[in-house]
């Protein structure tokens, strides 16, 4: 397997957690915000498209610098459509990624800062660990907003409660 098909691979097992997340999140609660600076319940979760969509872009044309906008990222403003938005911008960012070849992913392109950096580094690091950080951070506000988070890694403390009161039965 190819170092890229390795990547999508990765990266497509954790885009049905991402996506499982997302169903999860409380209706009704796109506004909640414990941090008044900080964004939303709504607005994080719409980051997550947004991660992948500006990122593959980016790779795309060549570069990350600030002001490149890719097509259909307008950000959902209720909870419904966010899931369907998260897996059309995930499909497009999958197709503009399997146009890369395993050479590719040496190469350098200007990142935000202006710095170069590899585009294997944008794959793992810019997309990747990015979206699982804010995803954990959105798991918490679900939590804080009165939801169920879906569980990602392990059992939640919900189904792991379930689990238990299963095995006394």
């Amino acid at each position: 397997m190819s170092a890229l098909e390795s990547f999508i691979r990765v990266w497509e097992h954790e885009s049905k957690l991402t996506a499982s997340l997302l169903r999860s999140l409380p209706a009704g609660q796109y506004e909640f915000r414990p941090d008044p600076l900080g964004r939303s319940l709504g607005e994080l979760a719409w980051h997550l498209s947004e991660i992948e969509g500006y990122m593959t872009f980016g790779i795309e044309v060549g570069s990350l610098l600030p002001g490149q906008r890719p097509p259909g990222l307008e950000r959902p403003r209720m909870i419904e459509p966010l899931v369907a938005g998260y897996e059309r911008v995930h499909t497009d960012a999958v197709a503009r990624a399997r146009k890369l070849t395993d050479e590719d992913l040496e190469r350098e392109i200007p990142f935000f800062n202006g710095k170069p950096v590899r585009i294997r580094d944008v794959l793992w690091s810019a997309i990747l660990h990015h979206e699982i950080h804010h995803r954990g951070q959105l798991q918490m506000l679900v939590r804080q907003a009165g939801g169920v988070p879906a569980a990602m890694y392990g059992p939640s403390r919900e189904d792991t409660a379930a689990m238990r009161a299963a095995a006394k039965a």
